[in-house]
């Protein structure tokens, strides 16, 4: 096979070790192979990069395993063209695993261009990959935090749930900080209310008598703080990416004129795929990347049904969101194609659907540097007017009515 890097490195990555084994010119064409091993402490990394620079290698290849590869990556990353690799696409042969054979393994792929490599977005992408994703996983403690502190209410038999819409509203967090003081009287809790919820009165009234004691009012405490400790840390975690995304509001600006896309969800796509959309080659490869197309098992001319593989669960989840809110706008195409979909394969497969011709277009706008721009609810009417009009004909003539069509000149 031919040779594309005559100087590579094959790195296997673990918590504590690195097997490296690199590759360069020897006698005769046949490469010549030197294996050590490092430990990942940083002076040892510091050893590892001025051995790889001894040898003048260019490029290195390790699998993506957890978060060990990352140490290694951000030291390297500056010195020769790291490869970071999927382990599911650089199995070994079975009954020979090894850290040695491992790097060995990759090494030898490298050095004949057999490796594709995952996408790595640049450190400050990087950066504010973290910073959003981190600030998804505070939402969502902050969602589990309020359901149990509504449990604490349910078991007190404090119906206020079932009155109004938001518990954690400015009049849910009266009553609730009024319940811990001690306060148990059903009508003083309800005039803390606010807006329209006092237009339900005497219904809070009844939902706000119930048997609190000591010790639910110790939980609800608890969970409080819980809850406004979450909340602070959102505020700040939104304020530094705020300051993270100055260089990219130009594309937050083009992502936010999609159909559900708000701020906060213009700010993880970014931070997901980033703006330079030259990584893809395509739309259909980033919707791959991500998991939101559909899987391909055939065999013998036959196709079966496949599922879609993993991809990447951030920008997947954030895509079907936004395809949730995107399916309930009204005059618009992904409307139009969700509505088509959902009755013959089902809601969830036709936001998968959704989602994916949200994300092609999210590459196009930033691939093109130009707003969205909506095909419009009528567009699948439009593309093959003649097969919707028989369509049309053959329903009503079922029903028994005789149709005439007279073309609108």
């Amino acid at each position: 096979m031919d040779v594309l890097y005559s100087r590579c490195a094959g790195l296997d990555v673990h918590k504590k070790t690195v097997a490296v084994c690199l590759l360069t010119p020897g006698e005769a064409g046949e490469p010549r192979r030197r294996i050590r091993e490092f430990g990942t402490a940083t002076f040892e990394l510091r050893a590892l990069a001025e051995f790889l620079r001894k040898h003048r290698i260019t490029h290195a290849a390790m699998e993506s395993t957890g978060v060990y590869w990352k140490p290694v990556f951000n030291l390297l990353e500056s010195q020769c063209e790291i490869i970071l690799v999927n382990a599911r696409h650089v199995r070994n042969v079975p009954g020979r695993k090894s850290d040695v054979a491992d790097c060995q393994w990759l090494a030898s792929l490298l050095r004949h261009g057999l490796l594709e490599a995952s996408f790595v977005p640049p450190r400050h992408v990087r950066e504010l990959r973290d910073l959003c994703r981190m600030r998804t996983s505070l939402v969502r403690d902050a969602v589990r935090c309020g359901n149990r502190l509504r449990k604490v209410l349910e078991d007190a038999n404090i119906k206020l749930d079932s009155v109004a819409s938001n518990t954690l509203g400015v009049s849910g967090r009266s009553m609730i900080v009024a319940l811990i003081g001690g306060e148990e009287d059903p009508v003083v809790l309800a005039e803390l209310a606010r807006g329209r919820l006092r237009d339900k009165m005497p219904k809070l009234v009844a939902a706000l008598e119930g048997r609190m004691s000591d010790h639910h009012r110790f939980l609800l405490r608890e969970w409080m703080w819980n809850f406004e400790r979450l909340e602070e840390q959102i505020a700040r975690l939104e304020s530094r990416i705020d300051e993270q995304m100055e260089p990219f509001e130009w594309a937050a600006a083009l992502l936010e004129t999609m159909p559900g896309v708000r701020r906060v969800a213009a700010c993880a796509m970014i931070a997901e795929i980033g703006v330079e959309m030259n990584r893809f080659p395509s739309a259909r490869h980033l919707v791959s990347w991500a998991g939101l197309c559909p899987g391909k098992n055939e065999s013998a001319g036959k196709r079966k049904g496949a599922k879609s593989h993993r991809g990447n669960r951030w920008i997947k989840g954030l895509m079907t969101e936004v395809a949730w809110a995107a399916a309930r706008t009204k005059n618009t195409y992904i409307c139009a194609q969700y509505n088509k979909l959902a009755p013959r394969c089902g809601a969830k497969r036709a936001i998968v659907a959704t989602a994916n011709s949200h994300l092609q277009a999210a590459w196009h706008i930033l691939a093109k540097r130009i707003p969205y721009r909506d095909l419009g609810p009528d567009y699948f009417d439009n593309r093959n007017q003649e097969r919707l009009t028989r369509h049309l004909v053959k329903r009503l003539e079922k029903l028994g009515h005789q149709v005439h069509l007279n073309p609108v000149a």
